[in-house]
């Protein structure tokens, strides 16, 4: 079951989890930003936030000429967790992959390009990939 609203059965993970009520918002072992907002301050606050992160997603979308989301989804954070090459060399990832964050994928599979939006209540980073999830570039990563 989960806490947010979200139909566990429509989730690609739902063989893997045991859903966030059953493991306090812990779904995956790690926080999850929907579970918490809900245990918080109820799925209207929830419902809030979302449309503020959007709100500031879209606009750093925008500052980077990437055309704007139309939502925000809860992912977790294996799936968005990708690896980014630093200039040493290494590469590095950024997110926890026991975490729920909001996100989402814009994706011009005509150019073999993807770009994707992971985040939660202290960041946003938006990165680009190719379809098929390789070479993933950091765009942008900014605190909230």
């Amino acid at each position: 079951m989960s806490i947010c609203g979200v139909k566990c059965g429509d989730c690609a993970s739902k063989d893997t989890c045991r859903g966030c009520e059953a493991t306090g918002g812990k779904p995956f072992g790690g926080a999850c930003v929907a579970a918490e907002y809900v245990k918080a301050g109820g799925k209207q606050a929830y419902a809030d936030f979302k449309k503020l992160l959007l709100a500031e997603v879209n606009s750093l979308l925008r500052a980077n000429g990437i055309p704007e989301a139309d939502a925000l989804y809860e992912l977790p954070g294996r799936f968005v967790n990708l690896p980014y090459t630093i200039p040493s060399g290494k590469a590095v990832k950024f997110l926890d992959d026991s975490k729920v964050y909001l996100g989402c994928q814009i994706e011009f599979a005509d150019v073999g390009i993807c770009y994707g939006v992971a985040a939660d209540t202290t960041f946003i980073l938006i990165c680009s990939y190719s379809v098929n999830g390789s070479e993933p570039e950091l765009i942008a990563y900014r605190k909230r």
